[in-house]
């Protein structure tokens, strides 16, 4: 089975995050894709969680991995290994991302955990990194 992954923040292509990096190395970007979402600023970096409502996208980068131990190394990053305390911040979890021709992928991501209701919404959907 092909590994894909749905990244909305500071794992997003141009970041200057050391694990973008590594991401765009061992990963072919597919383009750019939403998902039907909502998405919070937690700190310097963000939170989406699922909505239903249609006209609600967080907009990302949608990768697939040629190395899939690349995921242990996300998962530790996003703080949600095997090991990491629970309940964890972020899952990783199956959804369904659109691509920008309109054709629709499972793809790995990690959602939010916690609760959003002291969080900044972030209406437009983009998450914008250029202060990491």
């Amino acid at each position: 089975m092909t590994e894909r992954l749905f990244v909305y923040g500071t794992l997003r292509r141009g970041s200057r995050h050391p694990l973008a990096g590594q991401l765009a190395a061992k990963a072919t970007h597919l383009g750019q894709a939403r998902y039907n979402g909502r998405l919070y600023r937690i700190t310097h970096y963000p939170g989406a969680i699922p909505s239903g409502l249609p006209d609600e996208w967080v907009l990302g980068d949608l990768f697939e991995l040629s190395d899939p131990d690349l995921l242990a190394a996300l998962d530790r990053y996003e703080g949600c290994g095997p090991t990491d305390p629970q309940p964890t911040q972020y899952l990783r979890l199956r959804q369904n991302v659109v691509l920008a021709d309109g054709s629709a992928l499972d793809a790995w991501m990690y959602v939010y955990n916690r609760p959003v209701e002291t969080r900044e919404r972030i209406k437009s959907g983009r998450f914008d990194d250029t202060g990491l």
